[in-house]
This record gives C-alpha cells, structure tokens and sequence, in this order.
C-alpha cells in the first residue's frame, strides 16, 4: 500500500471520531502539538549544529595540531549519538498528532510533497550512517585513515543539512503559501514534484535557510560553552580544567560570530514574507502572516525575541571581556570595553521606548551599531586568544556563559514558535480548509 493511500485511509478513520474535541491538555491541542514540536526543535537544532561542526573542528585540529579540536569534535559527537533517540522519539510523537488531530492538511502536504520527504528521509538515514560510522570507528579510523573519517564526518553534516534545507522549504511554503506567483495545487497537480518545488522555492526559502544554517551552528556554541563551563566544575586534573577552559573560548567565539548576521538576515526573512503577501488595494482589512509577526498577538513575541536577542549581545561582549583577563598582559581588555559599552547602549536604547527617536528608522541603525561594535570586540578579542593562558576562568565568567546557553535556547526556540504563529489561524498560510480549531481567519484573511 502506497503512503499516500495509507493516509487517506487513516484520515476516514480519524474523520469518524473527534478527537480534538476529547482531547484535554492546557492549552488544547495546538499547545500540545506545539510543546511536543519545541521539545524535538530543541535536540534536532543541537543535532544539526554539532553533525555541521564537528568534522569541521576536527579536520581543524588535524591541520593545526591541536588534540583539543579533536577530543572537543568526539564530545559533539557523542552527544548526538546518546540524544539522537531522543529527539526522534518526539518527532515521531509530533508526526502521529499531525495525522490524529490534523488529517486533512497533513494527507495534502504528504501528497503534495511526497518525493521531496522521500529525498529527506533518505538524507537523514544516510546521515545516521555517516553518524554511526565516523563515532564507533573514531579510535580507528583518526589514528590510521583520517580522511576517511573526516569523509564519514562530512556524510553526517551534509545529508543532515539537505533534511534541513527540504523541510524549512515546507515550513516556509505553509507560512507564505508558496508566495503571490506560487502555482496552485489542485487536484491534478498536488502530487506533481515539479509543483513542490515551485512550492519550496518560495520567497522566505534562501532567507530562512541562512537563518537556520547560522542558528544551528551559534546557540549549540553557546551550548557548548555553557557545558564546558558547567564542566569546569566537576574536573580533577589540570589538564581537564585546562581543555573545559578552552571549550568555553571556542564556543563564545563560535557562537559570538553566527550571531552577528542574525539580526541582518532576521530582518531580511521578515521583508521577504512581506513580499510574498503583499497588501491588497481593494481590501485594507486583509491581513497576512506579516501582519500578523508585527501587528497581532504574535508582535508582543517579536518585542520580545528582540529584548532576547539583545540580551545575546550583551552578555556576549561582556563573557568577551572577562574571557580577555586570560591573556598574561590582559591585552585587549580595553578596547573590548569600549566596543561592548557601545554595543550595550546601541542595544538598549533599540528596545527603548526612545527607539523610534528621532526618526522612525532609529532601532535598526542602533540594531546595526550594536552588531558592529561587537564585530569589533570579538576581532579584538580573536586577536589575543592566540596568547590565552587556560586553566583558571573566573567564576563569574562562568555564569555569564551559563546564562547565555540558556538565553540562546530560549530565543532559538522562540523565534520558531513566532514564525509558525504567524500564520494562524492557518495551518498553510490562505487556505480556508486548513484552519487551526476553533479559531476562524480574521476578515479578509483568505483570498
């Protein structure tokens, strides 16, 4: 029996019982399937960042020397391996909601993007191969056939990338529609591969690809300079503290430096959904997703995310400075308190209730102010990292890189639960026949 015929077969079978109406959880059942989805986000987005760097941290320390590169790729990849059935388990728990209280829209999106999930699944099994292989064969193949690893180690980032890149392409089309020259699926199209990619290639696709491509390899640094910090802690040999030490400047300069283009491409994902839902002349009360990221409910989230997100820069460039005391003539520190006092007054004045003073466009040339000067503090701080002496990081430096993993957790999974609320009360963005119960689309929402 072919998948799609499966699906339609379970959807006459749910369509006889009402399961959203039993189903009791705080929040109903788009809280339900929204929790379940950010708990999956969470492994899968550390997932994807750890397949992406380890191989490349690893083929760095081949080429430079340094063991640390390579204990600290092993440590990525060993936490992949243990958490991986963990992240699974929720996606498939996401999968079956999907098909339970939502039959309808998840039969159309299986249909119509049938050989695209194919090609995904494929790349995820090809990566879990690469996975296995480069981590149960790590004692063997780095000591006597290095590019071979690095060869499997590459296998798992880039098949795990192209899953990405696949499924951000539907996450986009359901939040745009597939854009104003998008076209339509019917009945005798909705299958058709050439359809789904007219489909995946919508207008927030490039921008949302960069986005999630950056943010997959900044807030799992933070992640890990979190852990090294945490596992400071807990060493006994000065040659652990020392590794745990240094963890903590990799991932901060990691995750500093994919931080940067975040706010740019942010706000360039935001300018592409307006353009894939222009303003209809005809109709003022018509809304669309844009509307309702900037407008609605959901802008309260993106105020927030901004606070969040400036709250990321920060803490950066003051774990930056502290993280300088470590040069032996504490070179740099200056400088990198100048560049963070500015980034810090940039930033808070952006979330202001100043910010639009004296002109509109005022928060997002404060925005770019504080992205550059903590350009400049992090090419500062790069600059004396080579002369860094390890082994006795300060305890408050400690907490500033423990709050700022959990502060990049928090807006990365944020900012995932904004874009998707942007399109309610859709599931796919302008079709009527895929609301989100029991709210109805606002006046003028469909067209």
């Amino acid at each position: 029996m072919s998948l799609i015929a499966f699906l339609v077969d379970l959807h006459l079978l749910l369509a006889q019982t009402d399961l959203a109406g039993n189903f009791e959880f705080p929040g109903g059942v788009r809280a339900f399937t929204g929790l379940t989805m950010l708990v999956h986000m969470f492994f899968a987005e550390l997932f994807v960042g750890f397949a992406i760097a380890a191989p490349v941290l690893q083929a760095w320390g081949a080429r430079t020397g340094s063991p640390r590169m390579d204990r600290l790729a092993h440590s990525m990849v060993r936490f992949n391996v243990l958490t991986f059935s963990t992240g699974a388990t929720f996606a498939v728990l996401f999968l079956v909601l999907l098909v339970g209280f939502y039959p309808r829209v998840t039969e159309a999106l299986f249909t119509h993007f049938f050989y695209l999930l194919v090609i995904a699944m494929v790349s995820v099994i090809l990566s879990l191969w690469g996975m296995y292989t480069y981590y149960y064969k790590w004692d063997r193949y780095s000591i006597l056939n290095k590019r071979r690893h690095l060869t499997l180690g590459f296998t798992m980032g880039a098949f795990i990338w192209v899953w990405m890149v696949i499924l951000t392409g539907i996450d986009t089309y359901m939040t745009t529609g597939g854009g104003p020259n998008a076209t339509e699926a019917t009945e005798g199209n909705i299958a058709n591969f050439g359809t789904a990619l007219n489909g995946i290639f919508n207008p927030m696709f490039v921008e949302m690809i960069l986005h999630r491509t950056f943010a997959n390899l900044s807030w799992p640094a933070f992640a890990i300079a979190a852990w090294a910090a945490f596992m400071y802690i807990r060493s006994k040999t000065e040659e652990d503290r020392a590794f745990y030490d240094w963890s903590t400047s990799v991932g901060l300069t990691w995750g500093v430096g994919f931080l940067l283009a975040q706010p740019i491409v942010g706000f360039a994902i935001a300018y592409a959904m307006k353009l894939a839902q222009p303003a209809n002349p005809t109709d003022p009360t018509l809304t669309g997703s844009y509307e309702r990221l900037t407008q609605g409910a959901t802008s309260h989230l993106l105020y927030v995310n901004l606070i969040l997100v400036v709250g990321l820069f920060v803490l950066s460039n003051v774990a930056m400075y502290m993280g300088a005391g470590r040069h032996p003539d504490r070179a740099g520190r200056r400088p990198i308190q100048f560049f963070g006092l500015v980034a810090t007054v940039a930033g808070l004045y952006s979330i202001s209730p100043l910010a639009q003073v004296p002109f509109l466009y005022m928060r997002y040339i404060m925005i770019l102010i504080m992205v550059l000067a903590t350009v400049g503090a992090l090419a500062t701080y790069l600059r004396g990292r080579m002369r860094f002496r390890y082994g006795s990081p300060g305890r408050s430096y400690r907490v500033v890189l423990l709050a700022l993993g959990i502060l990049a957790a928090v807006v990365a999974l944020n900012m995932g639960f904004m874009k998707s609320n942007s399109r309610v009360p859709y599931t796919v963005y302008n079709q009527p026949d895929y609301t989100v119960e029991p709210e109805q689309p606002p006046k003028g929402f469909g067209r």
